[in-house]
């Protein structure tokens, strides 16, 4: 069975170190394209929402002006009557 070294742990943690670093530098290289494409991703996706709110608007101003061309016929109900509670 072997056992643990200080010189194993000094090198490990060294490992761990130069890991960490290194991770670092590469995030600070690559965070700004990461980024950028999800700022593209956000734009494009408000584009199509923006797009097919217009569409849906559109369609609905069409349809209520073509209601609007032909007006309903209401029914005539009889005269409204307030009951009050008798004692």
């Amino acid at each position: 069975m072997e056992t643990a070294s200080f010189t194993g742990l000094i090198r490990a943690l060294l490992w761990i170190l130069f890991i960490y670093y290194a991770l670092k530098f590469v995030m600070r290289l690559l965070a700004p394209y990461f980024l950028q494409q999800v700022v593209k991703k956000a734009e494009e996706n408000f584009k199509q929402q923006q797009q097919n709110y217009q569409q849906q608007y559109s369609q609905t101003n069409t349809q209520s002006s073509s209601q609007a061309e032909m007006p309903k016929e209401r029914k005539k109900v009889g005269e409204y009557i307030d009951f009050e509670e008798i004692e």
